[in-house]
């Protein structure tokens, strides 16, 4: 077993005096997420950029509440702040649009970003009432204790605030989602759909309206059986973007595990280090 000796070690009782002490080239957050203010992660990566440290970030609440500050600031230290992390489990969304599409015009998207209300739907549609579709969901390890977010929406809004404000320059809040959850659905509402050929799925959506302004909303909705979002099921998530040249680019993950979030974070840092 490695020992060693950290007595001579530089004491640091806050974040700040680490930062003085370490010197990080990058910074890694990955605190839980506050929708309502996006703090404390908001303070951790203002100080991170503020001492020169690229930040990765995994968390939706900067994001959502912070971003352009954020963004300026890390430009004007001359190091990076990425977070592919914070949507769909790192998967290229964020990059896409940064590296490989420029001069592209993003008119809206729509998606499955919540796997816990799918998972939810899928158990109902197969005969278990609301709760114990909860429960099921809670026992694979798919919902929270308290799926409170997931269920009324909020996680989706969050998704689609940060896509919106970051991908169309936007500045939408909690309150401008239009934002339905999946309590009223019923086993019957997903029986009948099945027998239909149909889906039932929470969507999030986000379109630029002709006066400029993007109208947002997270809603169940019945998907046909030849809508690419009828098959994501499970855990798997599924955007599509509409765009002045593609009608729908789609981007899916198919059943992402933890594995997936900590590659966003490890790409978000490659791609930081060798673009300065």
């Amino acid at each position: 077993m490695l020992s060693a000796d950290f007595s001579e070690a530089a004491p640091a009782g806050d974040l700040h005096a680490w930062l003085a002490c370490a010197k990080p080239n990058a910074v890694f957050e990955a605190t839980s997420l506050n929708a309502e203010s996006g703090e404390p992660a908001i303070a951790h990566i203002r100080a991170a950029l503020k001492a020169g440290a690229h930040a990765i970030s995994a968390n939706k609440g900067p994001v959502i509440h912070a971003h352009r500050e954020l963004t300026d600031l890390a430009l004007a230290r001359g190091v990076r702040f990425f977070y592919e992390s914070a949507m769909m489990d790192g998967a290229p969304v964020f990059s896409l649009f940064r590296e490989t599409l420029p001069a592209i015009e993003l008119r809206g998207f729509r998606g499955v970003l919540n796997s816990t209300t799918n998972v939810i739907l899928e158990c109902m549609g197969s005969g278990m009432g609301f709760e114990d579709a909860v429960g099921e969901a809670q026992r694979l390890g798919v919902a929270e204790t308290d799926p409170t977010n997931d269920i009324d929406g909020i996680d989706a809004a969050v998704k689609v605030i940060g896509l919106v404000n970051v991908l169309m320059g936007g500045t939408l809040t909690l309150s401008d989602v239009d934002r339905t959850g999946i309590r009223g659905l019923t086993a019957a509402h997903l029986r009948e759909a099945r027998e239909n050929g149909e889906a039932w799925k929470l969507i999030a959506q986000a379109r630029r309206q002709p006066d400029g302004t993007i109208a947002a909303s997270i809603a169940p909705q019945r998907i046909k059986a030849d809508d690419p979002l009828y098959s994501v099921r499970g855990t798997s998530l599924a955007i599509g973007f509409e765009t002045d040249v593609f009608r729908e680019l789609f981007i899916a993950e198919r059943d992402p595990g933890p594995e997936a979030t900590a590659y966003g974070m490890l790409s978000d840092f490659i791609n930081a280090v060798r673009s300065t």
